[in-house]
C-alpha cells in the first residue's frame, strides 16, 4: 500500500491489486460486516461492492488501482476547494502513487462525472467508463439544487439536531435525515457550482480514447419538496442522446429494469465492464 498526496495536502491510502493493464477505481475495497453492512443492504447498497469489483477485474487480468476517495472526503472535507479541477488532480495523484503512467478509469455516479473531468485534463487515460451519469445531458443543475438543499439541512441539523426518526423505507429520501456535517455537504456544492458552465459537447470533442457509458433504464430520481422537487435524470439523457454518443464513438448501454442502486452492483457492472475493458484497454 502507498499513499497519494491530494490537492489540499492531505494523504490517502492507495492499493494495487493484480497484474496487467492499469485500471483506476476510486472505491473502497474494505470488507464491511455486521450492523453497518445491514444498514447499507437495507438501502440497496452492497457493503463489499468495491472489493468485488476490484477482485473481479484483477481476476480478468488487470492491475486495479483503488482508493476510497469518498471516505477520504468525509473524513477530510474540502468544503471550498473540491472543484472539478481539484478532483481531476486528486485522481491523477492516485495514479502517480501507484506508478501508473497510463491507465483506464471507471467510476459510478458522481465518480463517473469525475472521470469525465479527468479525461479532458490529461492524455494519460487509455479508456473511460462512466456508470450512472450521462456524458451528455448531465443533471448538473438539478444536482446543484440537491446538494444545496442537503447543505441547508446539514446546517439546520447541526444547530437543531432532529429527533431520531422511526424506521424508514429504503429510498424514502423525504423521510431521511441529513447526518453529514455542513463542511462535508458544502464540498459537493462547490463541485457542482464549478460545473454549471461546463460545455459538454466541447468536452466530448476532445475525447479520443475508447469510452463507455451505462445506466439503469429506470435511473431517474424525483426528489420531494425538501430537495426542491429536483428531477435528476440519468437514463433519460442516455436514451435521448444515444445515437449522437454512438456516432461520437461511445458504447452506450441501458440496463433493463435497473435503477441507480441496482445498476451499480458488481453482478451488473462486471459483465459490462470487464469484457469492454479487455477489448478497449488491452494494454497501456
Amino acid at each position: 500500500m502507498t499513499t497519494a498526496r491530494l490537492h489540499d495536502g492531505s494523504t490517502m491510502p492507495v492499493t494495487v491489486l493484480g497484474d496487467g493493464p492499469a485500471v483506476l477505481l476510486p472505491v473502497s475495497t474494505t470488507l464491511i460486516d455486521g450492523e453497518a453492512a445491514e444498514r447499507m443492504r437495507a438501502w440497496g447498497a452492497d457493503p463489499n461492492l468495491g472489493h468485488t469489483l476490484a477482485s473481479g477485474l484483477a481476476e480478468a487480468g488487470f492491475q486495479v488501482i483503488t482508493a476510497d476517495y469518498e471516505s477520504h472526503l468525509a473524513a477530510y472535507p474540502k468544503a471550498f476547494t473540491l472543484t472539478a479541477d481539484a478532483v481531476a488532480a486528486d485522481l491523477l495523484a492516485v495514479a502517480d502513487a501507484a506508478g501508473a503512467g497510463r491507465f483506464a478509469y471507471y467510476g459510478y455516479s458522481w465518480l463517473a462525472l469525475a472521470g469525465l473531468q479527468l479525461a479532458i485534463r490529461t492524455d494519460r487515460l487509455t479508456a473511460l467508463a462512466m456508470g450512472g451519469f450521462p456524458p451528455l445531458g448531465g443533471p448538473y443543475g438539478p444536482m446543484l439544487a440537491v446538494t444545496r438543499a442537503t447543505h441547508r439541512m446539514a446546517v439546520t441539523n447541526r444547530d437543531n439536531p432532529p429527533v431520531a426518526a422511526a424506521e424508514i423505507q429504503p429510498g424514502d429520501w423525504d423521510a431521511a435525515e441529513v447526518t453529514q456535517a455542513p463542511e462535508q455537504t458544502q464540498q459537493y456544492v462547490t463541485l457542482y457550482e464549478s460545473l454549471q458552465d461546463f460545455d459538454e459537447r466541447a468536452a466530448l470533442d476532445r475525447l479520443g480514447v475508447p469510452r463507455l457509458a451505462f445506466a439503469g433504464a429506470d435511473d431517474n430520481i424525483t426528489y420531494g419538496p425538501r430537495w426542491g422537487d429536483a428531477y435528476v435524470a440519468i437514463a433519460d439523457p442516455l436514451r435521448q442522446h444515444r445515437a449522437e454518443l454512438t456516432r461520437r464513438g461511445w458504447t452506450v448501454e441501458l440496463v433493463p429494469d435497473a435503477d441507480h442502486m441496482s445498476a451499480m452492483q458488481a453482478t451488473t457492472v462486471l459483465p459490462i465492464l470487464a469484457p469492454w475493458l479487455k477489448t478497449n484497454a488491452p494494454g497501456n
